[in-house]
């Protein structure tokens, strides 16, 4: 019988059984994750959410605190994930009428969209990413549940690591 070999996944043993990454050797250092994600939608859905009108309430009021507790809860949610004592998590959002053609006319098909962003940090011997992935995920999922009602078509994207620093494998930056 052989002996598996080491598996380039760092959450498996030598004997490819899942197990928790052994942190405590790590030194204590500043690591950052920035994420973006986006949620598309109809350009009246978009409206509905910057009037303040939308029947639930302030959509991103309310899905920038849902990322923010999303953040704090992954370890919670994803089975590996160790607990992290967060320093800073900002949620943000930007968004995109591309029904607006200049003169207020609608172009056929256009879809809207809302990015949002999150930057989480903190001092620890792990990076933030899934902090950072999950924080993205929750504000768009939070986006959605509050409008569905309005437009069920809404697509969830592009959720993705745009930059991590810190720790022994240095700074990422996405293309």
């Amino acid at each position: 019988m052989t002996t598996p070999s080491p598996s380039p996944l760092t959450h498996f043993d030598s004997q490819g059984q899942a197990h928790m990454v052994d942190v405590a050797a790590k030194p204590a250092t500043r690591r950052t994750a920035v994420v973006r994600g986006r949620i598309d939608m109809q350009p009246a859905t978009l409206a509905l959410i910057l009037s303040g009108t939308a029947k639930k309430g302030d959509v991103l009021g309310i899905a920038r605190i849902a990322g923010i507790m999303a953040a704090k809860k992954t370890s919670d949610l994803i089975p590996l994930c160790h607990p992290l004592a967060l320093t800073h998590v900002a949620i943000d959002f930007a968004t995109d009428d591309a029904g607006d053609a200049g003169a207020g006319k609608a172009r056929a098909g256009a879809q809207a969209s809302i990015s949002c962003s999150a930057t989480v940090e903190t001092i620890g011997p792990t990076g933030v990413e899934m902090e950072a992935l999950l924080a993205v995920t929750a504000a768009l999922l939070t986006v959605y549940d509050m409008c569905k009602a309005a437009d069920r078509g809404m697509t969830i994207t592009d959720v993705k690591l745009l930059e991590k620093h810190g720790g022994k494998s240095g700074s990422y930056l996405s293309d």
